[in-house]
Parts: C-alpha cells; sequence; structure tokens
C-alpha cells in the first residue's frame, strides 16, 4: 500500500470500491465554546466536535466518499450532530439514536495565552454503547480505508469490542486500516491505553501519532522513538506517521523517511489541527500521492485548522488547498 501504490492509491476503483472511500466511527458531541472562563459565565457558541467526525468532515470537503458511524442520544443536540454531517456532505446512513444515553458534551475555553481547557460530559452518553453490531454492517461492502481513533476503545468495553472487529474486518476484507492514536488522558490512562491498543498494530496498515504517543501503541520493549518506528514497521504496519505540532511530521515506510515542516500561519485555535492533519493525509493517500505528497497535504490542512476558530469549520475544500500559497494580506477577487 506504500506510496501511491495498491488499492488504495489507486485514484479510481480498487478494493471495496463499492463501499465509498473510507468509513470512520467513533463519538459525535455537543461542543460549547466559551468566550470567556466558564466559571464566569457568558455566551458560548454551539457546534459539534469529535475526532472520527472532524476527519470525515475534513474528507467530504475534499471530495471524498466518507461514511461515519456513531450513537447520538434521542436529543436535539443528537439531531444537531446528525444534521450537521449530512450537511457536509459525510454518509450517516449506519448513524443513529440511542435512547439508553445523552449525546455526549465537551466545553472549551481559552485559560491563558494558547492554553485551551477541555472539560468532557460523555460518561454514560449514547456513544458508549456502541458495539460491533452497530459498526460491521457499514464495511459491507468494504470501503477503501478504515478509520479509527484510540478514543473510541476508550469509551467502554462494546466501543472497545467495535474497534476490535472493525480492525478484524478490515483485514478479512484487504482493506487498510489507519489508527490515530490520540490519546485522551481525562478518558483513561496510558498503561490502559497501551494495553488496548497494542495488539491492534500487527493488523493496522497506518499509525498516526505523535512523538509522546509512540510508545501506546509500539512493543513495550521498544524505548526510542527509532526503535518504536522500526518495530511497527517490523510487525507489518505500512506506514508510521509522527506527528510534531509546530514542527511539522515525519513520515516513515521500510523504505525512506521524510520530514515535512508545518506550514506557517498565524494561529488562532489549535483544537482540531491533529485530525485535520489526518484529513490530509488519507486524502493524499486515496489520491495516489507519494508520501512526501500525503505529508504536504497533511500538512497544509493542519495549518487551515489551525489558523480558523473550531475543531472543523475552517477545513479546506480541495479548490481551496492552494490558498496558502498566496501572498499575506492578499485579496481574492
Amino acid at each position: 500500500m506504500g506510496d501511491g501504490e495498491g488499492s488504495v492509491g489507486d485514484g479510481g476503483g480498487g478494493v471495496g470500491d463499492g463501499g465509498g472511500d473510507v468509513v470512520t466511527f467513533g463519538e459525535t458531541m455537543a461542543a460549547l465554546r466559551a468566550d470567556g472562563l466558564i466559571r464566569l459565565g457568558g455566551t458560548m457558541r454551539l457546534s459539534v466536535a469529535g475526532a472520527e467526525s472532524n476527519v470525515a468532515i475534513g474528507l467530504a470537503r475534499l471530495g471524498h466518499r466518507v461514511r461515519w458511524i456513531g450513537l447520538v442520544g434521542a436529543d436535539e443536540t443528537g439531531e444537531l450532530v446528525l444534521r450537521t454531517l449530512r450537511a457536509e456532505g459525510v454518509d450517516v446512513t449506519h448513524a443513529r439514536s440511542d435512547e439508553r444515553g445523552p449525546t455526549g458534551m465537551i466545553l472549551t475555553e481559552r485559560r491563558v495565552g494558547e492554553l485551551i481547557r477541555v472539560i468532557y460530559h460523555r460518561a454514560g452518553s449514547a456513544a458508549s454503547f456502541l458495539s460491533p453490531d452497530d459498526v460491521l454492517p457499514a464495511l459491507d461492502p468494504p470501503p477503501r480505508l478504515v478509520h479509527l481513533t484510540g478514543i473510541t476503545p476508550a469509551l467502554g468495553r462494546g466501543p472497545a469490542e467495535a474497534v476490535r472487529a472493525a480492525v478484524r474486518a478490515a483485514a478479512a476484507s484487504g482493506v487498510p486500516a489507519c489508527l490515530d492514536v490520540n490519546h485522551r488522558a481525562r478518558l483513561w490512562s496510558r498503561d490502559q491505553a497501551a494495553e488496548a491498543l497494542r495488539p491492534l498494530a500487527p493488523s493496522l496498515s497506518i499509525i498516526v501519532a505523535s512523538d509522546d504517543e509512540l510508545e501506546l501503541v509500539a512493543p513495550a520493549s521498544a524505548t526510542t522513538e527509532r526503535d518504536r518506528v522500526a518495530a511497527l514497521l517490523d510487525a507489518g504496519v505500512t506506514e508510521v506517521i509522527v506527528k510534531r505540532g509546530g514542527e511539522g511530521a515525519d513520515g516513515h515506510t521500510a523504505d525512506q523517511a521524510v520530514h515535512t515542516p508545518a506550514r506557517r500561519v498565524q494561529v488562532a485555535d489549535v483544537v482540531g489541527a491533529g485530525d485535520a492533519f489526518v484529513a490530509g493525509y488519507l486524502s493524499g493517500l486515496l489520491d495516489g500521492l507519494d508520501l512526501t505528497g500525503r505529508l504536504g497535504r497533511a500538512v497544509t490542512t493542519g495549518a487551515f485548522a489551525v489558523a480558523c476558530s473550531g475543531d472543523w469549520e475552517g477545513l479546506p475544500t480541495r479548490p481551496e488547498l492552494g490558498l496558502l500559497d498566496t501572498l499575506p494580506g492578499s485579496i481574492l477577487r
């Protein structure tokens, strides 16, 4: 599957083309963004947010056929989630409302400077009841790619089994699976994350992680970044992508290692940048770009995300990908 070769990189057709380009699943929440400190009251802006749906929106805006699976509460915020994703061109045929729990909620505030504080209300949410029965029907016929994150298995036993089942189903169908480690310390410990994620690695094609997340998916015996990357490649992972925030990203395959610097933009909001990066990377992969091209698109979509407020609102459409190459202060007429 490396560097533009194989079914994923084939610009048309390929494995699972009848199932669309990408299937992803997880929890999408109602998102409240405070204009000031939450404890002082004031106004908040309502939207939706979730790592997997952020990626789905990013891919849909770039012209890919993407399906999101998830459970939302039988409530108005659940309707907001589904309506927003439909409006963004994401297929929610296999998503549904569930009365066993409410739609989860996330609150964010800018505490000081560029420090963002996140508060979750997601324990017992509808998404915590996600199961393999919700996910597996959406993988038939198989898509070209399955995307998942390390957030979903932290939501409970059912979501964790859904992740394992999806990885097994993808491997059985010859569909590449991508995991963004995306560790959330407020949801589970690093030891719990490693216990759940390490067994998945041999069945994955692509792993995306920040430099401090690699140890959560690589064998415990690997103690340096170089060793962790090598161990994952030896285990059968085709591509290991290391996100480095403002320093860009590194891509590793069995044949090469590439570093791509970040695009320089004025930072407005870093929340959602990693999801935007993944959307750009997977888009490049689906388009058959080589490793350098995939990373280039990834840092570009990541830059769009940090230059705008919101988890996904600033993500580019395909015609907009070149906007960052215009001169600062330009006016498009």
